[in-house]
């Protein structure tokens, strides 16, 4: 299967809400690598390397978010794609 990757910024209330985290597990889950982190303008960056599939069950989650969070919106866009081993958190602000 191809793999593909997505650039997603998301934004709302998603920092010091466990955002970081849920992203992370609901990556792993769906078999996803990449990242994840805290942006400086408050939002959050998720990088993810997956099949179609993968991806687009990934989308829905970055939506519903984990119970404190309160997304306001996601922007998606094609990125390329990058050797990655896992799903990680990565330190904030970082490039």
């Amino acid at each position: 299967m191809q793999e593909q990757a997505r650039l997603y910024r998301v934004r709302g209330l998603v920092q010091g809400v466990g955002f970081r985290y849920f992203v992370q597990r609901s990556a792993l889950g769906l078999g996803l690598k990449g990242y994840v982190k805290n942006l400086g303008d408050g939002g959050v960056e998720v990088y993810a390397v997956g099949t179609q599939q993968q991806l687009s069950d990934l989308a829905p989650l970055l939506w519903k978010g984990p119970p404190y969070s309160d997304v306001r919106g996601v922007e998606e866009r094609e990125a390329p794609v990058r050797e990655a081993e896992t799903f990680r958190i990565e330190p904030s602000w970082s490039t």
